[in-house]
């Protein structure tokens, strides 16, 4: 039997949009942060600093063993990739910062894809535009009435359009009391009947979007997330409610 979906009460919207302001916040702490010679631990420990200063508990720390407070991917890491001490960034460098927070009993979760220095060539600049176009267009679908499908068609009819791929192993989901609730947004058209958009449905909406092939693995560290042929990869992630007026994104300042 499937889980049901849960619809958010005016109460819990309003402690997602505490807990997601949060996220944004720190986000947009980590953006500025994000230059060459930093490292990923020093991003990780600003990130903590900054949910427990607004009263909130880093999400992802110690969540089924994840040992830090963000995921932290460099150019053909995907996701999941965890903070390190030796790690610095270097200009040119994609960086893929994911962030999530509990606050009062409800989370919150988004990611960017940052390019360290400004500049990282042309492939690497086109491909941060289409990902961040697709999760665009992706919240554009977050109507009453349309489905799942149509998000993930969204995402995948623009980012193939670009000359890219998306990532089928690790999809979005829903998201509210729990970090990942019913039901699963993938970024790829499936071919079975996916539920149908509600009001008062949160879901976080995260385009992982290859510069080549959609196959991915998993590093030996049993976490960290790379493009199989050693591509570089982009990621971006808001959480979204579907309202009767339209989508509200609830992860964006």
């Amino acid at each position: 039997m499937k889980e049901a979906i849960v619809l958010k009460s005016r109460r819990e919207v309003g402690l997602m949009r505490d807990a997601n302001r949060i996220v944004a916040e720190t986000l947009a702490i980590l953006k500025d942060m994000a230059v060459a010679g930093v490292t990923t631990e020093e991003l990780d420990r600003a990130a903590e600093r900054n949910a427990e200063k607004n009263g909130a508990r880093p999400a992802f720390k110690g969540y089924r063993g994840f040992p830090a407070s963000i995921c932290v991917s460099i150019n053909e890491q995907v996701v999941h990739g965890i903070p390190n001490r030796r790690v610095r960034l270097k200009d040119g460098d994609l960086v893929s910062l994911d962030f999530g927070v509990e606050y009062k009993g409800y989370f919150g979760d988004a990611a960017i894809t940052v390019v360290v220095g400004g500049r990282a060539g042309d492939e690497k600049e086109r491909l941060v535009a289409a990902t961040r176009e697709s999760l665009e267009r992706a919240i554009a679908a977050c109507v009453v009435g349309n489905r799942v499908n149509d998000i993930s068609a969204a995402v995948q009819d623009h980012a193939e359009a670009c000359g890219f791929s998306v990532v089928r192993q690790f999809v979005g989901h829903g998201i509210g009391a729990r970090l990942h609730e019913p039901p699963e947004v993938p970024n790829y058209r499936r071919a079975e009947r996916t539920p149908k958009l509600m009001a008062g449905m949160t879901l976080a909406i995260e385009p992982m979007v290859n510069a080549g092939a959609f196959e991915v693995k998993v590093l030996r560290d049993g976490w960290t997330v790379v493009t199989a042929d050693g591509r570089p990869s982009a990621h971006f992630e808001h959480t979204v409610l579907v309202t009767d007026g339209g989508p509200e994104v609830l992860s964006r300042l």
